[in-house]
């Protein structure tokens, strides 16, 4: 049975990826903050595992708890929008937090769980196409777009890292989704964007590993 680890599973898109994989008769473990967010998460179908990737302690602690387990994909879902990010209104400490969230602990759970990987050999995770440099034609959002695109750099650096492990990475694109972060007025549901971001998952080559991928297969800019 093919087995799938879903950072950030409590709502969302992550939980999506829950009933999606579990449907699909994969082994799924995901991770939320703390237990009153896991009774969703389990009646989807998914094994809980308490993990805050703000406190890389935690992420060390989620790595000796599946030091036995073979994960085929390590699907890194959880992030924040954060606020205050406007020019002439951007505080600096939340700039900082939502670096650290967005980009630093994908990265620190790769390092933490690439051991781990076996099978399909995949790390990937939900970026947004605001962090493409090229895209970038409205501004604004400065540190979730400067988040996410140091996230698709750090996808990039794993990619070649890895490369001789032979595990693949990508970074993805959800679209505008209709989420607590993406709002009411978003044009996609979360099951039409993890259905695409699968295809892309099982469709992935040696070729496409590392970039960033939009849910509907295409590979977006840089």
């Amino acid at each position: 049975m093919p087995t799938i680890l879903i950072i950030g599973a409590s709502r969302g898109l992550g939980l999506e990826f829950v009933r999606q994989y579990a449907a699909e008769g994969w082994r799924v473990l995901a991770t939320v903050r703390n237990i009153a967010q896991g009774r969703a998460v389990s009646e989807a179908g998914a094994e809980v595992y308490i993990c805050d990737i703000a406190d890389l302690a935690s992420v060390q602690r989620l790595a000796a708890d599946l030091a036995q387990t073979g994960l085929d994909i390590v699907l890194h879902s959880a992030g924040i929008y954060g606020e205050r990010q406007q020019f002439g209104a951007v505080d600096p400490d939340e700039f900082l937090r939502v670096m650290r969230i967005d980009a630093l602990a994908p990265l620190k759970v790769a390092e933490a769980l690439a051991d781990r990987l076996c099978g399909a050999r995949i790390f990937a995770a939900v970026s947004s196409n605001m962090g493409s440099v090229s895209d970038n034609t409205s501004g604004g959002s400065y540190a979730y777009r400067a988040a996410k695109a140091a996230l698709n750099m750090v996808i990039k650096g794993l990619a070649v890292d890895l490369a001789p492990r032979g595990i693949l990475t990508v970074a993805l694109s959800p679209g505008w989704v209709r989420t607590d972060m993406g709002g009411p007025d978003a044009p996609l549901e979360p099951p039409e964007a993890v259905a695409g971001m699968r295809k892309v998952l099982a469709g992935l080559t040696p070729e496409t590993s590392g970039c960033l991928m939009h849910y509907d297969g295409r590979r977006l800019d840089w």
